[in-house]
Formats: C-alpha cells, sequence, structure tokens
C-alpha cells in the first residue's frame, strides 16, 4: 500500500534547508545587505573579487548557523507560536543531534573562511559568534532582544570594513550605528504578529516593549538610520546617485511608519514591510556604488 503524498515524511535534505531558512531567501540577504554596504564603502567601490566572495558566503553561512543556533534554544517554544511551529526541530522532523552537526560544520566552514581575513576582522568574527549564540537567550532576559540582533548585525558592517581597511574608520562607526537602527526597525515590525503568542509564554520583544506606540518607535528607528546614512554619506563625500536613493528611502520608511500606525493594520503588512527593507537595502546599495563612481 503506497504512502499518501500528504502523509509522506518530508526528506531530510529539505528539512535541513528549512533548518538554515534557505528556502526563505529574504532573511539571508537583509543580513548580506550591510555587510556589502560596508564592503564596497570601504574599498571606494571596487572591492577584491576574492574578499567579495568571502563576505557573500560568510553571510549565507553565519545567518544559517544563527537560524540553527535560535532554534535549537527555541524548540520548545516554537511548537507553541503559529508561525514557528513547523520549523524542523518544533515539529520533529529533524533530531536536535542532527541539528547540533550542523551547526558545528557552519561554524566550521565559517572559520574556513576567516583565514582569508586580516587580523583585526579575524577577532571581530570571534567576537561575533557569543552574540550569535546568546541572542535567543535574550528574548528571556532582556526586554528589547532586537538590540541584541542589531548589534549582532552591526559585526556585518565592521568585519568587511575592517577586512578591506584594517582599521575601523569613523564611517564605519556612522554606518555601524545606522544599521543598528535600521535593524531594530524592521526586526520589530517582524516582531509584531507574535506579540500575543511572545506574551503568553513570557517571551520579551520590542515590539511587545513598545506596545501601542511601536509604529512610532520603528518610525524612530527609520528617522535614526536616515540621519546616520546621512552622515556616512557626508563623510564618504558620495555624490547625488546616493543621496537620490537615500531619499527614497525617507518616502519609503515614513510611508511605511504611516501604515504601521492605522487602525487594525492588515497581518499581510509586516512581512511586505520586511521584503520591502531588502529591496530597499540593496537600492542603497546601488546608490553608494554609483555614488563613489560617478
Amino acid at each position: 500500500m503506497e504512502t499518501s503524498p500528504l502523509t509522506r515524511p518530508e526528506p531530510t535534505w529539505k528539512a535541513i534547508l528549512r533548518l538554515m531558512r534557505w528556502d526563505k531567501p529574504t532573511g539571508r540577504l537583509i543580513l548580506m545587505v550591510p555587510a556589502l554596504w560596508s564592503l564596497f564603502l570601504a574599498a571606494r567601490g571596487t572591492p577584491p573579487w576574492g574578499l567579495l566572495v568571502v563576505i557573500i558566503v560568510g553571510s549565507l553561512i553565519t545567518s544559517a548557523a544563527g537560524c540553527i543556533v535560535n532554534d535549537l534554544w527555541d524548540r520548545d517554544i516554537d511548537p507553541q507560536v503559529q508561525r514557528t511551529r513547523t520549523r524542523p526541530l518544533a515539529s520533529k522532523a529533524l533530531s536536535v543531534r542532527i541539528a547540533i552537526g550542523l551547526v558545528i560544520v557552519a561554524f566550521l566552514c565559517a572559520y574556513g573562511l576567516t583565514l582569508y581575513l586580516n587580523r583585526l576582522s579575524f577577532w571581530l568574527c570571534v567576537a561575533a559568534v557569543p552574540v550569535i549564540v546568546l541572542y535567543p537567550l535574550a528574548k528571556r532576559v532582556f526586554p528589547v532582544p532586537q538590540l541584541v540582533l542589531a548589534i549582532s548585525w552591526g559585526f556585518a558592517v565592521l568585519i568587511p570594513w575592517a577586512a578591506v581597511t584594517g582599521a575601523l574608520e569613523p564611517a564605519a562607526w556612522l554606518l555601524w550605528g545606522a544599521v543598528i537602527a535600521w535593524t531594530l526597525g524592521f526586526d520589530t515590525v517582524y516582531a509584531i504578529p507574535d506579540r500575543e503568542f511572545d506574551a503568553r509564554l513570557g517571551v520579551n520583544s520590542s515590539a511587545r516593549f513598545f506596545g501601542n506606540r511601536t509604529p512610532q518607535a520603528v518610525t524612530l528607528f527609520f528617522a535614526i538610520t536616515v540621519v546616520l546614512l546621512g552622515l556616512t554619506g557626508w563623510v564618504m563625500t558620495l555624490s547625488w546617485p546616493y543621496w537620490m536613493t537615500l531619499i527614497v528611502a525617507i518616502v519609503v520608511w515614513g510611508r511605511e511608519g504611516y501604515l504601521l500606525s492605522l487602525y487594525n493594520p492588515p497581518s499581510s503588512l509586516y512581512g511586505r514591510i520586511f521584503r520591502q527593507n531588502v529591496l530597499l537595502g540593496f537600492a542603497l546599495l546601488g546608490g553608494m556604488v554609483l555614488g563613489l563612481l560617478v
């Protein structure tokens, strides 16, 4: 008797891809964006091809490792949340042993890539590891865990910049601050649909912390991002293409803040805003590159 397609177990390789979130490229690309911002700005528009490959592959591997670590921490919580109950560890599609093996392999691969980097960027990679590993714990003990995530995202700025220049210049710290604020903005939006479940489970999030003022908080984070990106462009003496894309970003972020402030916005809005920020990030990257070269 044949097994019904509806009840056929998921192939292990598909479950592994889902565990690493490689079936959802949006979340992987949004980590790659600040790394590419940093790389191209530090290199003044023409980074070494080898380093470009290392940064792209490294962002994918690091993101995968972070997702696995998160699911290992949350394997008892995820089954109780609508959005996460089908994740491989929550649904028992994969065992904890397999997940631990995968995260070890991911970190070993990331270590192999660091051999291409200079001393400063290598140690920044080392410093990023405990932040990545402990971020899922932050939601249990810290009222705004998205700040911890934003700090881990910030390493995506510092590492490429150090890899190119061997130092962290003022523009690198301005860009780092912009990425911190940007991440706080879009990840707070991402946390809004889970507020009810998080409250029931006693899990913290910035969306819970700001409560009814979440739209204003998100708008403030995006406003800080604009100011710091503007200062970055000024310090780097970027030309008009960058400023044009920054104006587009101001319009998009302003509209997103307005839509969030509406009474009872549709649930689809939150995912749409997250995806818009990925596209906006690449648009800003294009503006940065052209602003350096034109």
